[in-house]
């Protein structure tokens, strides 16, 4: 997909977003402007463009997230200028309202093929039991370990 399409969608997303942000921060009591929020989610338009054109231009072979991700962690360590200006808009942007978007894309895609989604049958069933309690199971006992490690518990 070329990158004024992938912008495009993007930017959708972005509008998305901000609704979502505006109505999750309104219900937990603690409401955020949508043009409060704004800058920050343009921010974090700008790290995912970066971070797909990285995917692009980067001869390594990595998934666009590894490099959107490796992005914004760069942008946020405290010692890059301009940390705390990254970190005090994008902080506007709750996280519930990035997945929103998210969720009701992978909706419509898992729709547009749910014959073949019904094809699968009760084996995706086992395989999505196994692969989210793996994944919450070894995420406990990293936190595990680190915790320990740390000293917090």
């Amino acid at each position: 997909m070329e990158l004024a399409k992938q912008v495009r969608i993007l930017l959708i997303s972005s509008v998305i977003t901000l609704i979502g942000n505006w109505i999750f921060t309104y219900r937990a009591g603690n409401p955020v402007n949508p043009l409060q929020a704004v800058l920050g989610v343009l921010i974090l338009l700008g790290v995912v463009v970066i971070g797909l054109t990285l995917k692009n231009l980067v001869p390594v072979k990595l998934p666009a997230i590894a490099y959107i991700s490796l992005t914004g962690i760069i942008l946020s360590l405290p010692w890059t200028p301009g940390s705390a200006f990254f970190l005090e808009h994008t902080s506007k942007v709750q996280f519930l309202a990035l997945c929103t978007p998210i969720l009701a894309y992978a909706g419509i895609s898992i729709g547009k093929d749910i014959g073949s989604f019904a094809k699968l049958g009760p084996k995706i069933i086992v395989i999505a039991l196994l692969v989210f309690t793996g994944t919450f199971v070894g995420s406990a006992v990293i936190a595990e370990v680190l915790l320990r490690a740390t000293g917090v518990i």
